[in-house]
């Protein structure tokens, strides 16, 4: 995977949000997910889906539940980054002046 298909597949909100819940959290379920980000059960699984299938989270099975994580370390530092970077420049990054 090159770097834009990398960040094709995490600039959505709802993959982003994902991914910095699991960087602070390490391993969720869909349903934890559903809760935190306030979003459908079936739109949080698709998006789960897609980050699966770029290889940026996986799973395992818990019982009946699947618990999802980063793939690894680096991808988790790039979140982390990246949402510390947004933050220390909210000029450039509100909602008004994004492309």
């Amino acid at each position: 995977m090159n770097g834009i298909s990398l960040l094709k597949c995490i600039c959505d909100e709802t993959r982003f949000g994902i991914l910095e819940l699991l960087q602070k959290n390490r391993e969720l379920c869909v349903n934890d997910f559903v809760e935190k980000l306030q979003k459908d059960q079936p739109l949080v699984s698709h998006h789960l889906k897609t980050l699966k299938k770029c290889g940026i989270v996986k799973s395992r099975n818990e019982g009946k539940k699947a618990m999802y994580s980063i793939s690894n370390n680096q991808l988790s530092e790039l979140i982390s980054v990246v949402t510390k970077t947004s933050k220390k420049i909210p000029v450039l990054c509100s909602e008004n002046n994004c492309c």
